[in-house]
Parts: structure tokens; C-alpha cells; sequence
């Protein structure tokens, strides 16, 4: 019943943070102003995301004391969380040259899967397999690829929260699939701390996340995707296929953009979501979009995929196959002003 209302204090606390975040923003001039590569008109305050940072932090701390969670996965969210958080604040309110921001992601990452363990075992059409030390390479460039198509998919109002409340429920349902209800209560907080900022994001957003916020919430919904694994293979198979959106697009448009020789580090609107919300002329029916495919296709995949016992990777591309589709349809990596037909 205690956590049950620290739900609603978290979300409320989550919503009067950006209410203060949003003055100080104005106060300081921390405003997003809309350029060429924008997919805004109307200059916005930035840095609301630090609510979910520091509602999340004090939850990570309380779940912490009352022994809901391990050391480990106290140590490991709370530590690549608050340092990425940091140095996304930092560039907020002054650039941080690019070298240096990928160090303290890569520093990110190493600190979250050093206190999970490494990549847990990979079940692969019925095969286990473990990777060893180049598994665990391999999951720190999962956290900070994590990282920043967090980063890369909070391009219009409300997607990146509207992303990690319907992803943070889903995989509370995954859990309870996977009879490991008990591993929910990071997932279910965290949906909680960034509904309070949502509020003030959902199109028309009044304030901006920030990379302080995208960035905390790509690294830390990785590491509770890895840490899933540890659980059940199943479970880390359903939360990659609950990230299906996020993934197949900004993956799919970095892809594209490094085989044209794009500077990847360069800002642009070359996302498929991007592209849609110039196609609509507004940014409420991308969002919807996001939610609605994360509930009624990739959650009911996944979650026959974790109560039925299916394979993996076998859901996994059937959940993505679509996804791919809708990526090409709307021209995901591309370039601005170049017909689809071309």
C-alpha cells in the first residue's frame, strides 16, 4: 500500500519539479530556438527531464532501503544514470564537446554492466549461449547506443515520454508473464516519474526534456532491459521487442545515413518519425502512433512470446518486420527534400 502511494507522490513530485524546472529554464533563457533542423516553430524551455532524473534517483533510493532491490541494481541504475544525467545537464547549459560526451557514456555503460554482471546468457532458437567478455563489449555498446537513440527519437512533443511509460508498463507485464512480478517496482516508478513530466510535454509541449532526461532515461531503461536477462532470457527478448519503434528507426536511419557518408554527429530530421510529423503538419498523431503500436502490437508479441514460451528471436522479427515497413514508408534516413520516388 506504501508503494502504491509512492507511485502518485512520485508522479505529482515529477510534475511540480517541471513546473519549476520550466520557470528556472525561462528565467535563464534555456530555451530551444527553432532552426532549420528543428521540429518545433516556437522557441521552448529545456532541462525538464532533470525531474525525472531526480524523482527517479529518490525512488531508486526508497526501493533501495526498503530491500526491494538489490545493491547491484541500485549501484548499477543510480550510477550510470546520475553520471549520464550530468554531463547531458552540462551540455543543456553549455556544449560539451562531442569526445567528451561519448567518454562519459561509454564510462556510463561500463559502470552499469559492471554491477549487473555482464551480458546475462542469450537464448537463441532454443540454444543458450553466453559470449563471455565479448558479451559483456557487447552490452556496453548496446547502453550507450541505448543512450543515444534516446537522444536521436526526442525530436517532437510527448514521443521519448510517451515511449518510456508505455515500455516501463508493458514490461511490468512481462514480469508478471514471467511469474517475476516482483522485479516490477523500478519499471512501474520510473513510468510514474516521467508521467508527472509528461504532462507538460505532451503536444503542444510547454518544456522540453533535455539531454539531461533523454539520455538518463535511454541508459537506465537499457540497464533494466539487461537486467531482465538475468531473470529470463524471455524477458530480455521482450523488452527488445518493446523497443521496436525506437530501435528499428533510429537504427535503421543511422544505417542509411553512414552508407550516404553522412557526419552522423550532425543534427538533422532524416527520422521516420520526423518525416511523418511534417506529413501530418503536427506532432500529436507521431506520438499517439508510438503509443498505440507499443500497446496493441509489439506488447501483446512480446507478451505471448514471454507466457508462451516462444522463441525469442523468432517474435522478435516478426514484432520488427513491420516496423521496417513503416520505416521505408516514411522514408527514415533519406534526405530532406529528396522524393521518396528517387
Amino acid at each position: 500500500m506504501i508503494l502504491c502511494w509512492l507511485i502518485l507522490a512520485l508522479a505529482g513530485l515529477s510534475y511540480a519539479l517541471t513546473a519549476i524546472l520550466r520557470r528556472y529554464a525561462l528565467s535563464r533563457s534555456l530555451l530551444d530556438i527553432p532552426n532549420n533542423r528543428s521540429s518545433h516553430s516556437v522557441p521552448t524551455p529545456r532541462g525538464g527531464g532533470v525531474a525525472i532524473v531526480l524523482t527517479f534517483l529518490l525512488a531508486l533510493a526508497v526501493l533501495f532501503s526498503e530491500g526491494l532491490i538489490p545493491a547491484s541494481i541500485f549501484f548499477a541504475l543510480a550510477g550510470a544514470g546520475a553520471l549520464t544525467a550530468i554531463i547531458g545537464f552540462l551540455d543543456d547549459h553549455g556544449h560539451i564537446a562531442a569526445r567528451w560526451r561519448l567518454l562519459a557514456h561509454f564510462l556510463a555503460a561500463i559502470w552499469g554492466v559492471y554491477w549487473l554482471g555482464g551480458l546475462p546468457a542469450l537464448s537463441v532458437y532454443g540454444v543458450s549461449i553466453n559470449l563471455g567478455w565479448f558479451g559483456h563489449l557487447l552490452a556496453v555498446i548496446y547502453l550507450v547506443w541505448m543512450l543515444n537513440l534516446y537522444n536521436f527519437m526526442d525530436g517532437i512533443d510527448g514521443i521519448a515520454g510517451v515511449e518510456a511509460v508505455t515500455i516501463c508498463l508493458g514490461g511490468c507485464l512481462l514480469y508478471w508473464a514471467g511469474h517475476s512480478a516482483d522485479q516490477a517496482w523500478p519499471a512501474v516508478l520510473l513510468a510514474a516519474c516521467v508521467a508527472g513530466f509528461l504532462c507538460w510535454n505532451f503536444p503542444p509541449a510547454k518544456i522540453f526534456m533535455g539531454d539531461a532526461g533523454s539520455g538518463f532515461l535511454g541508459v537506465v531503461i537499457g540497464v533494466l532491459s539487461l537486467q531482465a536477462g538475468w531473470i529470463s532470457p524471455d524477458i530480455l527478448w521482450g523488452w527488445l521487442i518493446l523497443l521496436g519503434v525506437f530501435i528499428v528507426d533510429a537504427t535503421f536511419t543511422l544505417l542509411r545515413r553512414l552508407l550516404r557518408g553522412d557526419k552522423i554527429y550532425e543534427a538533422h530530421r532524416s527520422h521516420a518519425y520526423q518525416f511523418a510529423s511534417r506529413r501530418f503538419g503536427k506532432h500529436l498523431p507521431v506520438t499517439l502512433a508510438v503509443g498505440l503500436i507499443n500497446l496493441f502490437w509489439l506488447l501483446p508479441v512480446a507478451f505471448c512470446m514471454v507466457y508462451y514460451k516462444l522463441d525469442g528471436a523468432t517474435a522478435l522479427v516478426i514484432a520488427y518486420v513491420p516496423l521496417v515497413l513503416l520505416a521505408l514508408k516514411y522514408r527514415a534516413g533519406q534526405l530532406e527534400g529528396v522524393s521518396s520516388n528517387n
